[in-house]
C-alpha cells in the first residue's frame, strides 16, 4: 500500500512530462553507436552531480542488489578483520539529527555507532556477515540484526558524503527504506 501511495504521484508527473513523441527519429543508428553498444532509447549516460571533494556524490552512493544472493545462514569468516572489516573512515558515532549528539548514551534516540563488524542503533545492532563490495569511503553488505526480541537480515551500502562529515545510508529487500538516510558524524 505504501509502496502504491509513493509510485502514484511519480506516475502522474510522468505522465504530464509534455516529452516528444519522436525521441527516438535522431537516435544514432547501429554504425553510429559501433558494435558493442546495445541498441536502446537512452544511449547516454544521465548527467550526474560532482562529487563533493573528499567524499562522494549520491550517484556514487548506490549499489544494485542482485536478489538471487540470499543473505548468508552465518557470518562469513574472517569478516570484520582487514578488507573484510567496515572501513576506518566508516566508523565512529553518527546521528540522524545532530542535536542528537550531545545526549547521553541510552538517550540518543537516532544515533548509530559504528566499529569493525558492528552498527549498533538505539534498540538493535547488526553484526557484519557478508561484504560485497568495499573502498576506504564505502561498504556493502549483508549484516545480521537483532532487537527487541526479533532478527533480521538487512543488505545495507555505507557511504561518506561532504569530505567524510555525513554517512550515507541505504537499505535494501523487503522492508527497506525507500530513501537514503543521511546521518551527521558527532565528534
Amino acid at each position: 500500500m505504501t509502496r502504491w501511495l509513493f509510485s502514484a504521484p511519480l506516475l502522474l508527473l510522468a505522465g504530464c512530462s509534455g516529452g516528444s513523441d519522436d525521441t527516438d527519429n535522431n537516435a544514432p543508428t547501429a554504425e553510429e553507436r559501433g558494435a558493442d553498444t546495445p541498441a536502446g532509447p537512452s544511449q547516454s549516460a544521465p548527467a550526474q552531480p560532482a562529487p563533493a571533494p573528499g567524499g562522494a556524490s549520491d550517484a556514487d552512493l548506490t549499489y544494485v542488489a542482485d536478489p538471487s544472493v540470499a543473505p548468508p545462514k552465518a557470518p562469513e569468516a574472517g569478516v570484520g578483520i582487514g578488507g573484510q572489516a567496515i572501513p576506518v573512515a566508516i566508523r565512529g558515532r553518527w546521528a540522524l539529527k545532530a542535536e542528537d549528539c550531545g545526549a547521553r548514551p541510552g538517550t540518543d534516540l537516532t544515533a548509530l555507532v559504528i566499529d569493525a563488524k558492528t552498527l549498533r542503533f538505539f534498540e538493535s545492532a547488526g553484526d557484519l556477515a557478508r561484504v560485497r563490495d568495499r573502498d576506504a569511503n564505502r561498504i556493502v553488505a549483508d549484516y545480521k540484526f537483532s532487537g527487541e526480541g526479533q532478527q533480521w537480515d538487512r543488505l545495507m551500502l555505507l557511504g561518506l558524503a561532504d569530505g567524510g562529515k555525513t554517512l550515507v545510508r541505504r537499505d535494501y529487500g523487503d522492508g527497506a527504506a525507500p530513501d537514503a538516510m543521511r546521518y551527521t558524524r558527532c565528534a
